[in-house]
């Protein structure tokens, strides 16, 4: 059993003589279901467990009777003061067709809704309601330094890239009592997902080809190899920038979730990373 810690709790379930009323309830409990419980919690090999037996209650909940937020790790930040930040970034752009890309997207209610608290991923980064959006600014921010250090850089073609370059997240990424891939999440993907999207928009708007071709290929290559999933590596300055704003708040955010965890499970001054294979320091 879990919660929204991530942590998990071994639960047992004795039974009772009545076999087909324990195959019943068995049967009644699927992989994610929500369930109600009274037990009694004891230690076993150093774990805390949580025992279950009549005339305890095991009741599993249907999905209006329980807040998704309980399994879901919880926002970061202020969620209206982030798309705030966004809509923010939105009025700054010149650009007419861009400008009215990006309101026609954000400022329709049920994408907002759902934007708002879509997590960012599975499990490695940014996985917790508001995470998407969170990681959209972190892109844009980091996107928006290099206007500082660069000369001759679009700004608005590097708002819109790092707004739109996960918007096919929302349908690649399903939220039950957990964060799970949808089966166009395991077929297509969230870059040829947010192509798909993002080029759909566009062509209602009347873009002109090249400014097109240019926001679908940061789209595109917003992961700069084919062996990480994008079909083009980036070709020109803003397509770069994009890509590495997106790899410096992944990458960022997922070692310092993993310290943050670790930290609490050991006193050690390392832990060593599974996904990266090498040792992290935790002080």
């Amino acid at each position: 059993m879990s919660d929204n810690s991530g942590k998990t709790l071994d639960y047992r379930y004795w039974g009772s003589q009545d076999e087909k009323k324990v195959r019943a309830l068995y049967d009644s409990i699927k992989a994610d279901s929500v369930v109600h419980v009274q037990g009694k919690v004891s230690v076993y090999n150093n774990k805390l467990q949580l025992t279950t037996n009549e005339p305890f209650i095991i009741e599993p909940l249907k999905e209006d009777e329980y807040d998704k937020a309980d399994f879901i790790k919880p926002a970061r930040k202020d969620i209206d003061d982030m798309y705030s930040e966004l809509n923010s970034a939105i009025d700054d752009v010149k650009n007419q067709d861009i400008k009215k890309l990006l309101e026609n997207i954000f400022n329709e209610p049920a994408m907002e809704a759902k934007f708002k608290t879509h997590p960012g991923a599975i499990e490695i980064h940014h996985n917790w309601i508001g995470g998407l959006l969170e990681h959209t600014l972190e892109v844009l921010k980091y996107s928006m330094l290099s206007l500082k250090l660069f000369t001759g850089l679009d700004k608005d073609l590097l708002i819109a890239g790092a707004l739109l370059h996960d918007i096919g997240k929302l349908d690649e990424l399903e939220v039950t009592s957990r964060i799970k891939g949808s089966d166009s999440g395991q077929l297509v993907g969230h870059i040829v997902l947010s192509t798909i999207f993002v080029s759909n928009e566009m062509d209602k708007i009347g873009f002109k080809k090249e400014l097109k071709n240019k926001l679908l290929h940061i789209i595109v290559s917003h992961h700069g190899k084919t062996e990480y999933g994008s079909p083009k590596q980036p070709m020109f300055p803003e397509a770069v920038v994009v890509y590495y704003a997106d790899e410096m708040s992944s990458k960022i955010a997922e070692i310092t979730e993993f310290i943050k965890d670790s930290i609490e499970d050991t006193e050690d001054n390392f832990m060593y990373h599974r996904r990266k294979q090498h040792n992290i320091y935790l002080k």
